[in-house]
């Protein structure tokens, strides 16, 4: 009976005579233990490189945003108050900010010199900060659905300034709360509002806004002021441009300025 023949490669690693076997075997029982630490190491440089405030995770946070749908129209108000500041002068002395997030924008109008700011927040606050909750409790700051008449008198504040709020309304009830925060303001109304494909409510978010935002073109909006006997402010439009040219300042949201109700 033949037997089958054992090749010489076989041969060589049973008899332990193949050249690179010990190395390989080395090798193999080394790399789980390199690979863990490879691994660590990346971990490691990653988390530093996110809280450095540098590359794709901090260097630009507002691109991040904007791309996951977190973008907000009220954060953009806060780099925008030195501009405001010089285009409506005494008028920033009192301020009423409409819009989510709202205990923000008044907590940093607070701090500036000579500055009265109120808020309303239209939607829950189950989840606000204990900062917030003290500016309801003072009220300072008001929880109210703006679908219905703002708990204001007529021209109660000077300057009354919106944000991201009216992208969540369809024109049903725009048509009303628009005109309401016109007739609450005796100097102007402010308006910040996303462009179109900006900015979208996440799903988790719907049941806390009722539907996704709508993003408008500047012409769509240009043309409800006129349908809706709104007219904007152009003096005060030209010195929020003039002043934001001489900052650098380039805004990431559509920004419109009426005049109040007459």
């Amino acid at each position: 009976m033949s037997r089958r023949p054992v090749s010489s490669t076989r041969r060589l690693v049973d008899t332990g005579s193949f050249p690179f076997t010990g190395a390989l075997q080395s090798k193999s029982r080394s790399s789980p233990l390199l690979s863990v630490g490879l691994v660590l190491v990346g971990a490691f440089l990653l988390i530093g490189y996110a809280f450095s405030g540098s590359g794709i995770f901090g260097g630009d946070k507002a691109a991040v945003s904007r791309i996951e749908g977190d973008f907000s129209c009220t954060s953009e108000i806060q780099r925008a108050i030195p501009i405001l500041k010089k285009e409506y002068g005494d008028s920033m002395h009192k301020v009423l900010h409409v819009g989510p997030d709202t205990c923000s924008v008044v907590s940093t109008l607070l701090k500036e010199e000579e500055t009265e700011a109120w808020g309303v927040e239209p939607y829950d606050i189950e989840d606000a900060d204990a900062r917030c909750k003290s500016l309801v409790h003072k009220g300072i700051v008001r929880v109210a659905d703006i679908k219905f008449p703002l708990p204001y008198r007529a021209k109660s504040f000077p300057l009354v300034i919106v944000s991201d709020a009216l992208d969540y309304l369809s024109p049903k009830y725009l048509n009303k709360t628009l005109p309401d925060l016109a007739r609450v303001a005796s100097d102007g109304v402010l308006i910040f509002a996303g462009y179109p494909g900006q900015q979208r409510a996440k799903v988790a978010e719907l049941s806390k806004f009722g539907r996704p935002a709508k993003m408008r073109s500047s012409s769509w909006w240009i043309r409800y002021f006129v349908q809706t006997s709104l007219e904007e402010n152009e003096p005060a439009m030209k010195k929020f441009e003039q002043a934001a040219s001489k900052k650098s300042y380039k805004p990431n949201c559509q920004v419109f300025h009426l005049k109040p109700l007459r």
